[in-house]
Parts: structure tokens; sequence; C-alpha cells
């Protein structure tokens, strides 16, 4: 029998919305999962690819239980002024999937249209977000967190600190009415999650000396593989994030390709200068900070803004790990994988330049009479108070994520120990899950024989 579809909903915005939202799912599992496991020292290849497996499912049920209208719904009044617009009331969404999807207060300043999908959608398309994002906060940890640690510490930093991010910014919170945007999630998810995976390797502290000294990757083809997923998995990141199949969409989806290309190509021209060889991890993480940057600003500006901030994602991030991460404080902390330098910086460097080149011919939305909709305008195009409303989103991020992620932890360590012992360490992923990603090759038995190396 056929069944109608409701009236409001529109085929190729809900397909477009969902296919998006797989793109952005293929981010994490197994985007994300392998790259660790790949760029990882053999040893921890499966603990590393386990921890995205199992932030990617825990954060699902806890997002439908109240992570997302935390989110992105009704206002919980904890106080006057700020302390109402902070997170929404918190509550199970499984009851009215059907009906349609639309956040109780438009996203970003101006007049939003109505969503033309169910909320099923929506709640979908914000959890994959939600989700990637304590997985980027790993790389910060790898090497040495106690997995029981790691499975109270996903539900409860996604709840108290991601959801209280996204209200704040996209659920029409403190800072979106302050006229701060986030385009995809710089600073929600990017800024976030580097500077919680720092706070979080200074809390847990560092890896066995031996592993710090001696950390490389144990298959370099496979992490591409799983960088590859990750740049086009980035065509659902920020082309889904104007909510319709429309021109805007498809401008966020070439600015972030190029973006990625421009940041790509940099960060290896610096490698290049400083050592006289292109390294394949350096292009990774050129391309990685190329994705993170032009994030925040994907849809709000034009291609020479794209251009410019591909070109400032190859070079500020790359100053920022192979300089600063030289300094005392950075050597101390041992933050596996670079996430403050690939995440929080290029995030951050991001979100500024959008509040320096978003250009207001840019729509992310447009009501029926064309012309009208939802535009940002930049320092540029003679709006200075963008940057001043950019820094200051920035700064109130990093302040209570990392208050937040160090208070989390110091309350889980009271449960569990956060690290594990130092003879589990040693040994890694056999001690840890009874498992390991690839047996030693058996030596022949057949006299005469030629050896075969072990293969990475």
């Amino acid at each position: 029998m056929y069944i109608p579809s409701p009236s409001y909903l529109n085929t190729g915005d809900n397909s477009w919305q969902l296919t998006a939202a797989t793109f952005v799912g293929l981010m994490s599992v197994p985007g994300l999962a392998i790259l660790y496991g790949g760029i990882v020292k053999k040893k921890w290849a499966v603990n590393s690819a386990f921890m995205v497996l199992y932030a990617f499912s825990i954060v699902l049920v806890s997002w439908v239980l109240f992570g997302y209208s935390m989110g992105f719904g009704t206002p919980l009044k904890l106080g006057p002024g700020i302390l109402g617009a902070m997170v929404g009331v918190p509550h199970p969404i499984l009851g009215s999937l059907y009906e349609q999807g639309q956040a109780s207060v438009p996203l970003v300043s101006g007049a939003m249209p109505p969503f033309q999908f169910p909320g099923s959608t929506l709640v979908y398309f914000q959890f994959v977000f939600a989700a990637i994002t304590p997985a980027i906060l790993a790389g910060g940890v790898l090497g040495r967190m106690n997995f029981k640690a790691w499975m109270l510490f996903v539900p409860v930093w996604s709840t108290l600190v991601y959801s209280v991010n996204a209200f704040m910014l996209w659920g029409g919170g403190w800072l979106s009415q302050l006229g701060a945007v986030d385009y995809s999630g710089g600073y929600v998810i990017h800024v976030a999650a580097g500077i919680s995976g720092f706070v979080a390797a200074a809390v847990v502290g560092p890896r066995l000396m031996q592993d710090r000294k001696n950390f490389n990757p144990n298959n370099l083809l496979v992490a591409l593989a799983g960088a590859g997923i990750l740049w086009l998995g980035w065509n659902g990141f920020n082309g889904g994030d104007p909510y319709f199949a429309n021109a805007d969409a498809a401008a966020a989806v070439l600015n972030t390709n190029l973006a990625a290309g421009v940041a790509l190509v940099t960060w290896m021209i610096m490698d290049m200068w400083a050592t006289s060889k292109p390294s394949l991890v350096g292009a990774i993480n050129g391309m990685v900070c190329g994705l993170v940057a032009i994030t925040p600003a994907a849809g709000y500006v034009n291609g020479y803004g794209a251009l410019a901030i591909g070109v400032a994602a190859g070079f500020v991030p790359w100053l920022s790990m192979n300089k600063l991460g030289q300094t005392k404080l950075f050597r101390k902390v041992d933050d596996t994988l670079g996430v403050f330098h690939t995440h929080a910086v290029a995030g951050a460097l991001g979100g500024i330049l959008t509040g320096v080149f978003a250009d207001p011919n840019m729509f992310e939305y447009l009501s029926k009479k064309v012309g009208q909709g939802v535009s940002v305008t930049g320092l540029i195009y003679g709006n200075p108070h963008q940057v001043l409303v950019q820094i200051e989103a920035l700064l109130v991020i990093v302040v209570y994520d990392g208050l937040m992620t160090w208070g989390i932890l110091k309350v889980i360590g009271l449960i569990v120990p956060l690290r594990v012992a130092d003879k589990q360490l040693a040994e890694g992923d056999m001690a840890i899950h009874g498992e390991v990603s690839q047996e030693p090759e058996e030596e022949s038995v057949l006299a005469g024989e030629p050896q075969v190396a072990e293969t990475y």
C-alpha cells in the first residue's frame, strides 16, 4: 500500500541530509578507527581503534536519551542572563521521531525556514557530530588511558561538555545570541576536542618513555586510507549543515576540498623547507588542519576566503606543532597525536578567520523572497565586530571545556584508575584486550625455505 509523505517533507533535502550524516558517520567508523590503528605503534592498534568504536556507540545511547535535547531543546532556566542560555532541558526524544525536525530556536541569528525532513533525520545528523568529537579527543591520550575510565568518560564528557557547547552556539544559546557563528563545528567539535584532549593528556599522564621515544606508525597505508575517508566524509560534515540541499551546501563542499588541498600542499612545503623531505604523516596533518580550519567558515566564505584559510591552516598549525610543541610545557604534556595543534589551533584559527573573511553574499538560508536570508559579514566586508565575537566565543569554549574536562577526569579517577598499569602498558593490546591487530608470521619448519619478514 502506498503511504504518501507528510506535506512538509522534501525528499531531496531528506535524502541529502541522511547521506551527509552517513558520510560523517564513516569518518568515525571506520575512518578515525583505522587512521588511529595505522598511525600508532603496532601494540596499540586494537586499543586505539576500539576507543573510537566504543565512543561512537555509547554517544548514540546518551544522545537519544538526553544529549540531543540538551543541545537543541527548550532552554533550561538555570538562572538569569547567561545561565539561562547555556543548555537545553534533558529528556528522551525517542517518541517524536516522525515529527518535523526543527530546533526550538534558530540555530543562528536571523529567520531560518522550517526543516523539510523528520526529526529522526535531524537527530541522527547531529549524533554523528557528537560521536566524532570524543573520538578526536582520544588522539591526545592514546597509548595509556585505562579503557574502563574511557568508558565512563565519554558519555559524561559528551553530556556536560559537547551538548553545552552545541546549545551555546547552535541551539540558540548565549554565544549565538552574541552573534558568534560556527558553521559546522570548528569550535563546538574541534577546539573542544583539541583543548579537552590536551587537558586529558596532562591529567592521565604520559606514555611509557620507550613509547614516547619510539611510536612510529605501524601501517602508513592503512592510516592514509583512514585519512582519505576523513577527507571525503567531510563533504557531509560541512555540506550537510545548511540542512537543505541548496546552493550554499554545494559552495561549502567546494570550499572544504579547496582548503584541505591547499593546507596539505602548504604543510608539505613547510616540511620540505625544514627537513628537505616531503612527509606523508605531515601531509595528513596538513589535510586535517585544512579541513578543521574551513569547518567554521565553509558556507560563510567565498572561494578566495577558503583559499586564504587553507594557506593559514597549513602554516600556523605547522609552526605550532614544530615550534611551540618543542617548548617545555608542550614537551611535558604527552599529547599523543598532537590534537592540540591539528584541532584546537586549526579550529581556533578557522573560527577567527571566519570573522575576517565571511562574505555577506553567501546565504546559508534563503526565505521565499529571494535575497532575504541568513548571512554573516566579516572584517574585510566592513564588520570588524564579527572578529571580536568570534574571539569571545573561542575563549568561552576553551575555558569551559578545559575546566570541565579536568573536573570530570578527577572525579572518574576516584572510581577507577585513569591510566593502565606500567606492566600492561609495556605489553599493550594483548594485556588489555587479549587481542592483537596482526599475529607475527610463523617461522617455516621446512629446511631451506626462506623466512618471510613481518610486514606492517
